[in-house]
């Protein structure tokens, strides 16, 4: 009962941390994506072309790039617009402008399995078998499976006024060209060199070096195993070392179309016929 009176005091104030129930204004940009899909290191691109002159680190990111999952509604209130916030939500018609990132969703079963034994949500002897039967299932987070958070996205936006759609592979082949394509979309007039400062500080080797010593300071690694990095390879394919072929399998037959038009090779034999969401999404073309 008391747990309750607090919890309804809080909401009337404002002071509930919620990542789905907060104030939107129109002039906010999201930037989206499933979790372990490069949203933070998003951020920290971002961060460092909206703030070149200052050090965008783990300690001050959710004040220049906040998520509402770590700050209160008040809080969120108070920043100053236009706001761009951090979101991992499936569709939500309230966001007018979003940056969606995709990532292909092997790579993104391997990522989160790290991250959930960084979590000790499981030990390190947990069967990656049984996470990637949970993961295809929409086990392994609160925001449904893969297939259904991009879909949802996808099959509502792609293609539309203020929506951008952003490969976490293009991303990582080459930033700067990315990093710009994000900085128009968001009316920014940055030069080629806060650009190229921007892609440096946010490298996978610089904030690896700010988690060592700030990963108290970040609620996402706050008291998390030291000795599994979140910052990991930071690179694309990694599931091809990682998963087993009958996983690959597995998510490849739970969501071909939509990786297909994402533009991932499959490679488990037998899916070769495009699916029914390929025709709801073949009048989108990707931007």
């Amino acid at each position: 009962m008391f747990n309750r009176i607090v919890d309804a005091a809080k909401r009337a104030l404002g002071l509930q941390m919620t990542d789905r129930d907060f104030t939107v204004f129109p002039d906010d940009t999201f930037l989206v994506s499933y979790p372990k899909s490069g949203n933070t290191w998003a951020r920290f691109l971002v961060g460092n072309i909206v703030r070149p002159h200052e050090n965008v680190d783990f300690s001050n990111i959710n004040g220049i790039v906040p998520g509402p999952g770590a700050t209160s509604d008040r809080e969120l209130r108070r920043m100053a617009r236009p706001r761009i916030i951090k979101s991992h939500q499936y569709f939500d018609p309230r966001y007018a402008r979003v940056i969606y990132i995709a990532r292909d969703p092997r790579d993104v079963a391997v990522s989160q399995y790290h991250f959930q034994r960084k979590r000790k949500l499981f030990g390190d002897d947990y069967p990656i078998e049984k996470f990637v039967e949970r993961f295809v299932a929409g086990r392994t987070c609160d925001y449904a499976s893969w297939g259904e958070h991009v879909g949802s996205w996808l099959s509502t936006r792609n293609g539309q006024p203020g929506f951008l759609l952003l490969r976490y592979e293009d991303m990582i082949r080459d930033t700067a060209h990315e990093l710009s394509r994000i900085a128009s979309f968001l009316g920014l007039d940055v030069t080629p060199d806060v650009i190229q400062k921007a892609v440096a500080k946010s490298s996978a080797n610089k904030m690896r070096e700010l988690e060592k010593s700030q990963a108290q300071m970040f609620a996402i690694t706050k008291d998390t195993r030291q000795d599994v990095p979140f910052v990991r390879a930071a690179n694309a394919g990694g599931w091809r070392s990682e998963l087993p072929a009958p996983l690959v399998h597995r998510i490849e037959a739970a969501w071909a179309p939509l990786m297909r038009y994402l533009g991932y090779e499959l490679t488990s034999p037998g899916i070769e016929k495009p699916g029914a969401l390929e025709t709801i999404l073949q009048t989108a073309t990707i931007s």
